[in-house]
C-alpha cells in the first residue's frame, strides 16, 4: 500500500512539475524573442532613418520601440490583433514613393537584395515599420513585462500570436499607402504554386490596395536557377491571381523570368544553362 502512495505522489509531482515548466515558458513549438531586441530595433531605427532612408525625416525611436513593445507585452501571447500595433505604425509611417512598391511571396531574401534597401524598389522591408521588425521573433507572456527568451507560439500554434499580427498590420498599411505602377514578384518554382491562397498578398494586401491611386499592377514570375517551372504566366495559380486582379479592374501585365531578377540570380549560379547570355 505504501508502495502504490509512493507511486501515486510521484506521478501527481511530475505533473505538476511539467505544469510549471510549461507556465514558466518553453511551452510553445516556436523559437523565443530574438536575443538584445530592444537593442536590434532601436538601432535599426536609427539606421533607416539616418542612413537608409534620410527622408522620412526624424523620428522619436525609443517612442516607436515602447509602441511596439506595449503592443504585445503583459499580454496572453496569443491574443494579440493586428490593431494593438495602430500607434506603432503611426509612428513610424512614412510616404512610400509612386511605382517603387514590391509585394511578393515565397522569394524573401531575393526581394531584399532586389530591392537593394529602398534604392531600386521598395518592399515591405524597406519602409521603417518592416525593416524594424525583418528576420526577427518576439513575444511576451500573461501576466508579466517580461519577454518570452524561450519560446513563442507559431502561427499552426495561434494566429493571433504578436508576429503574425505585427506583418499582417504591416502589410495592411503597406498596400494601402502604395501607388501608380505596383510590382509583384513571385517565384515559379514554389510547390504548390507561386500565389498561394490563403497568403498576406491575397489576404491582406490586394483587399487594402487603393484602386483608384493605382495605374498599372506588373507581375514577374521568375523560377529559381535550378529549380523547377512550376507556375508560370496564364496558368495555375498566377492565372488565378491574373483573372482576380482584372476582375478588381485593374490593368496587369504578367512577364516571365523578367530579366533584371534573371541577372540577379545569375550572380550565384553562372555556369548555369539559364545564365548564358543567349538566355536573356
Amino acid at each position: 500500500m505504501m508502495k502504490n502512495l509512493f507511486l501515486s505522489l510521484f506521478l501527481i509531482s511530475v505533473l505538476f512539475m511539467n505544469s510549471f515548466l510549461e507556465v514558466q515558458g518553453g511551452k510553445w513549438k516556436g523559437e523565443g524573442t530574438t536575443q538584445n531586441l530592444e537593442s536590434i530595433v532601436i538601432g535599426r531605427c536609427y539606421d533607416y532613418i539616418r542612413i537608409v532612408n534620410p527622408a522620412v525625416g526624424e523620428k522619436n525611436c525609443s517612442e516607436i520601440w515602447e509602441a511596439f513593445k506595449n503592443a504585445f507585452i503583459n499580454k496572453d501571447p496569443c491574443s494579440i490583433l493586428p490593431k494593438d500595433y495602430e500607434l506603432f505604425i503611426n509612428l513610424s509611417l512614412h510616404t512610400i514613393p509612386p511605382n517603387k512598391s514590391l509585394f511578393w511571396e515565397n522569394n524573401h531574401l531575393l526581394v531584399n537584395s532586389f530591392a537593394d534597401r529602398g534604392r531600386r524598389y521598395m518592399s515591405l522591408a524597406d519602409t521603417l515599420f518592416g525593416f524594424f521588425g525583418d528576420f526577427l521573433n518576439w513575444c511576451g507572456q500573461a501576466n508579466s513585462i517580461e519577454l518570452d527568451y524561450e519560446s513563442c507560439p507559431t502561427t499552426e500554434e495561434c494566429e493571433n500570436n504578436a508576429v503574425e499580427s505585427f506583418w499582417r498590420m504591416a502589410s495592411i498599411t503597406y498596400a494601402q499607402h502604395s501607388s501608380g505602377v505596383i510590382h509583384v514578384l513571385l517565384n515559379g518554382s514554389a510547390v504548390g504554386g507561386a500565389y498561394p491562397e490563403p497568403g498576406f498578398f491575397a489576404d491582406y494586401e490586394i483587399p487594402n490596395l487603393q484602386k483608384d491611386k493605382i495605374s498599372q499592377i506588373a507581375i514577374w514570375v521568375v523560377d529559381d536557377v535550378e529549380g523547377p517551372d512550376i507556375d508560370s504566366c496564364g496558368t495555375h495559380t498566377v492565372e488565378k491571381l491574373e483573372n482576380r486582379l482584372k476582375t478588381l479592374g485593374y490593368d496587369v501585365t504578367c512577364t516571365d523570368n523578367y530579366k533584371s531578377v534573371m541577372l540577379l540570380l545569375c550572380v550565384d549560379y553562372p555556369d548555369n544553362s539559364k545564365c548564358t547570355l543567349s538566355s536573356f
